[in-house]
Parts: structure tokens; sequence; C-alpha cells
């Protein structure tokens, strides 16, 4: 792996974890939200989904496919961004009989979002997002320094 390829990677983390921020940060405004634009329902929570980003497929034996692999990961890529279903993750129900979003028995459906899971994920996001910043100020510093040892 290049030192330009290093900055790619870590360059592609960013961006993925900061589109995970977005949604985590989406989803904790949403948090209340009982009837969303389209007329269907509570807010659903959204999550990212990540995939490896790979430049050029495998062919031939296992270890030589698994080496082309590795020098073929350049990061990583989001995949969807997914909504959960009531039957993955069940809307919160609480008796409000005078709630316009009530139903005939007097329930009303909020989100299926979780304030302390979405903090503890915009926690890890971030976290992600710092070490991918590190990574890529550390192979600045690298380079600075071998520029420099070259003088």
């Amino acid at each position: 792996m290049g030192f330009l390829n290093s900055i790619d990677v870590s360059a592609s983390g960013l961006t993925a974890q900061r589109l995970r921020m977005d949604t985590i940060a989406s989803n904790m405004a949403n948090v209340e939200t009982t009837r969303v634009a389209n007329g269907q329902g509570p807010y659903r929570r959204h999550v990212v989904v990540f995939e490896a980003q790979n430049n050029k497929p495998s062919k031939g034996k296992f270890k030589s496919a698994l080496q082309e692999q590795l020098s073929a990961l350049s990061g990583v890529k989001v995949r969807e961004i997914r909504q959960l279903g009531e039957n993955e993750a069940p809307f919160r129900r609480v008796y409000e009989p005078a709630n316009p979003d009530a139903d005939e028995e007097g329930y009303v459906n909020y989100p299926n979002v979780n304030v302390v899971e979405e903090m503890i994920n915009m926690i890890s996001s971030t976290r992600s997002y710092e070490a991918n910043a590190k990574v890529i100020e550390a192979s600045r510093a690298m380079a600075m320094r071998a520029l420099d040892i070259g003088r």
C-alpha cells in the first residue's frame, strides 16, 4: 500500500463516518416525529450500511486472491442508508388519547429510535472519524519527515 493510498483509505473513512453522523443526527432530531410527510406513520430509524471498496476483482488460487484483495482494498463506501422496519425495531407505543395521531385504542406510535443507542453510535462514529483524521495527519507528518531526510 502506497503513501497516497493510506490517505485515500482514511479519506473514504472520513466521508463514510460523516454520513453516519448526519444520519444519527437525523434520527435524534426525529425521535418524537409521529407522522412523516408521506403519511406512512411515525419516522423510521435510518442506519448506514458500509462495505469495503475494492479496485479490482480477484481470480485464481486462495493465497494470490487474498493478497490481491488486500492490495485492492481502497477504503470504505456506503452501500445504502436503510430504514428499519417495525419488525426489526418496533415502534414505541404511548397511551395518549388526546393526541391527534392516536389510534382507536388511544395509543400513539412513536419512532423506533432509542436516544441512548443513537448517542453510543454517535460516539463510535466520532471516534472513527477522529482515528481516520489522525491517520491522515500521521501520513502527512511522515511525508514531511521523509522530505526533510532527503534534503
